[in-house]
C-alpha cells in the first residue's frame, strides 16, 4: 500500500500554495478566520474588507483544485450594529466572479449548541458549508455518505396500503408525489444537505475547532483514497487527522506556528512532512 503524506506548513496560504502546481488538490475544505471574530487569535479582519481580503487567496485555491475537485467553505455571517452583515453573501457573488461555480450549500446544525439571546435575536446553532466547484463535472461518491434508514422502515414498510405501491400524489396539491414501495429492501437511505453533528471543545487550546466528522463526511463525498486534500487554515489540525484516518494525503497550512505544532501532535507518530 503506498505511504500516505500528511503534509503541514507553517505561513500565508497565498504565499505557500505558489509552491504548488495547478490542478493539484482533489478536496479543498476549510474554516478561515471569521470577520473581526476572535481578534487575539487571527489578528481580526474587517468585516468590509474580508472579500478583498480573501479573493487573491482563493484564486490560488481555484489554480490549484483540479477540474474534478471541490472546495467546501465552512464560513458564518456576523453581526454589526444590530443587523446581518452581508460580508458572506458577497463573498459568494465575488467567488462566482472569479470563476467558481456555486455548486451548493449545506448547513452544519450545531446539535449541542446552548441556547441564547441578544436584545433582538436568538442564538445561532448552525453554520453554513458552501459548496464551490471549477466544473459542473466534478468527482462525488453519495453511497460513501449514505445513512441507516432507521426503526421508522420497520412499521412503516410492513404493511402498504394501496397508495404506496403507486406514485401517490400529495392531496394538499403540492405537486410532489412518492412511491413508498421504492424503500422495501434497502437498509441506507440518501442523507439531506443538513449535517446534524455536535461541536468539540476537547481542545481548549484553539477556540474554533469544527468537529472531525464534519471534513470527513466531506472527504467522503468527495474523494477517493490516495487523493490529495487542502485546508490553507488549518488550525489544530482536525482536517489533516481526518484526512490521515480515510487514506488520503493532505496538506495543511496554518499562519500560527502554535497550531502547527498542535497539528503535528495529531498526526505523530504518523507519517508527517513538518515544514
Amino acid at each position: 500500500m503506498k505511504t500516505i503524506e500528511t503534509v503541514l506548513k507553517c505561513g500565508d496560504c497565498l504565499e505557500i500554495l505558489q509552491e504548488y502546481p495547478d490542478n493539484f488538490f482533489d478536496l479543498i475544505i476549510t474554516s478561515p478566520p471569521y470577520a473581526d471574530c476572535r481578534e487575539k487569535t487571527y489578528g481580526g479582519i474587517d468585516p468590509d474588507v474580508y472579500v478583498e481580503w480573501f479573493l487573491p487567496r482563493s484564486e490560488q485555491f481555484l489554480r490549484t483544485l483540479k477540474p474534478s475537485g471541490t472546495f467546501i467553505l465552512n464560513i458564518k455571517e456576523r453581526v454589526v450594529n444590530g443587523e446581518r452583515h452581508t460580508y458572506v453573501l458577497e463573498l459568494i457573488l465575488a467567488l462566482k466572479k472569479q470563476g467558481w461555480l456555486w455548486t451548493e450549500e449545506f448547513i452544519w446544525h450545531k446539535k449541542n449548541c446552548h441556547p441564547g439571546k441578544w436584545p433582538n435575536r436568538f442564538r445561532d446553532a448552525w453554520e453554513r458549508c458552501l459548496q464551490f466547484n471549477k466544473s459542473k463535472k466534478f468527482k462525488m461518491f453519495q453511497e460513501a455518505v449514505m445513512v441507516p434508514m432507521g426503526d421508522w422502515a420497520k412499521t412503516r414498510l410492513k404493511n402498504l396500503g394501496q397508495n404506496d405501491i403507486i406514485r401517490f400524489n400529495s392531496r394538499v396539491g403540492s405537486g410532489f408525489g412518492k412511491n413508498i414501495s421504492n424503500w422495501l429492501g434497502r437498509d441506507k437511505a440518501y442523507p439531506s444537505n443538513v449535517l446534524h453533528l455536535a461541536t468539540e471543545t476537547s481542545n481548549k487550546n484553539h477556540s474554533a475547532t469544527f468537529p472531525r466528522a464534519l471534513p470527513e463526511w466531506f472527504i467522503k463525498l468527495f474523494t477517493e483514497e490516495g487523493d490529495w486534500v487542502l485546508d490553507p487554515f488549518v488550525g489544530c489540525g482536525t482536517t489533516s487527522e481526518a484526512a490521515f484516518g480515510l487514506n488520503r494525503n493532505s496538506v495543511g497550512i496554518d499562519i500560527i506556528p502554535e497550531y502547527i505544532e498542535m497539528a503535528q501532535d495529531k498526526v505523530k507518530p504518523k507519517d508527517a512532512v513538518f515544514f
